[in-house]
């Protein structure tokens, strides 16, 4: 068979540019350090790199989201300190005008001074994250959440609770809303409340209550007797009027009745009574303004004392509900972040290997590569050696 010398030098050619061509290929793997440059170098591998590739960029996601809930959670738990603070040092001012050496002018004194700190609570509560929300008031972290009307601190927001999703099957809380933390506060002592009727002109003063485990939830009344020449006695009813329990009563001693014990100390004007009722939800804020209002009205005649005295007794109560509140917010808030910590670890690691998965798949052999370019280096230039010779085979060069 013959073969033309245009056919010679179309196979020199197309052998020229098939080496040169696999000798850019490989200069290309070189320079990026990667093995597999198109799907077409190895199909299988490269549906394995978009998929690794997937994995780590929703991975990255998760590790952005993680560093913005720790954020969002160190601001919460920062707060809630301060929180507790502030109510710690209104502990402190309510035990001091407990005090019997107080007089109504400093008394007076002290209830400025928690209205300052009524004041201060509210700008905790109003407290705004770095992109300008404000992180106490549920989904609406657009809106103020806590206003002021008069003298009460009212809440505009919701009870939701924003979640992040911070791996593939973990998500956390990174807010909490102010209904929960400042607002939804048991008032007493968790169980029940005391309140002193209005117009009592004795001294007694209720103090400390307990609740047992089979205390009767309900509504009472507790009613004292106290005839001149007589012994002061007491009855407690239920809402519905029935005679619960009843005795005679002692300075200092406990009036137990349904799984309920209040410790009482003073002496009972006749027909002086006290209201038991079930606890219920109030705002921190109503809790202290009822202490700043007993502490104005003040006054110096005895019975108006034990109205003081009955005041803080019920404030430190509902105090120490808020203080026990905010502990449990804080303490779950730092359960949370204990959570992110160990997430972000776990993407780390997951992270590193499916980097090493993908380095595995994708990355270049530099060792094998170039062999391989020295060896199509050298069959190129074989290849244009070739064909300058085939280029000298023509006839005409002998004629």
């Amino acid at each position: 068979m013959r073969v033309s010398s245009l056919q010679m030098f179309q196979q020199g050619i197309s052998s020229i540019m098939a080496q040169q061509a696999k000798l850019s290929n490989t200069e290309n793997q070189l320079a990026t350090g990667k093995r597999v440059l198109t799907p077409a170098d190895d199909p299988v591998a490269a549906a394995q790199i978009l998929d690794i590739s997937e994995d780590l960029a929703l991975l990255d996601q998760y590790q952005r989201n993680a560093n913005l809930a720790q954020g969002q959670l160190a601001l919460e738990e920062s707060t809630l300190t301060e929180v507790e603070n502030t109510f710690q040092r209104v502990r402190e001012l309510v035990v001091q005008a407990n005090n019997a050496t107080q007089s109504p002018e400093t008394r007076r004194s002290i209830a400025t001074e928690i209205s300052a700190r009524i004041s201060e609570l509210e700008a905790l509560a109003n407290t705004r994250d770095a992109s300008g929300e404000y992180i106490f008031g549920g989904f609406q972290a657009q809106n103020q959440p806590f206003t002021r009307s008069g003298s009460d601190v009212l809440y505009q927001g919701d009870d939701g609770q924003r979640f992040m999703q911070i791996g593939s099957s973990a998500r956390v809380a990174v807010r909490d809303s102010g209904y929960d933390v400042f607002v939804a506060v048991p008032t007493g002592n968790g169980r029940f409340a005391v309140d002193t009727a209005a117009g009592n002109t004795g001294t007694l003063v209720a103090g400390t209550t307990s609740a047992a485990s089979g205390f009767v939830s309900g509504e009472y009344s507790i009613n004292f007797a106290n005839p001149v020449g007589g012994p002061a006695t007491y009855e407690v009813r239920d809402a519905s009027s029935a005679l619960i329990s009843s005795g005679t009563y002692e300075e200092g001693d406990t009036v137990n009745f349904a799984g309920a014990s209040i410790d009482f100390s003073g002496i009972p004007g006749d027909g002086d009574s006290f209201s038991v009722t079930s606890s219920v939800r109030q705002d921190m804020f109503s809790s202290l303004q009822g202490i700043v209002s007993a502490l104005e009205n003040a006054g110096s005649a005895a019975n108006e004392v034990a109205e003081v005295n009955n005041a803080m007794a019920r404030g430190l109560e509902n105090i120490d509900q808020a203080l026990g509140n905010v502990s449990r917010v804080r303490t779950d808030v730092g359960v949370r972040l204990n959570n992110v910590d160990t997430q972000i670890q776990i993407n780390d690691n997951f992270n590193l290997g499916l980097k090493e998965t993908l380095s595995g798949i994708q990355d270049l052999d530099y060792a094998e590569a170039i062999s391989r370019f020295n060896l199509e280096l050298t069959a190129l230039q074989a290849a244009q050696q070739a064909y300058v010779k085939m280029q000298g085979l023509s006839l005409f060069n002998y004629l």
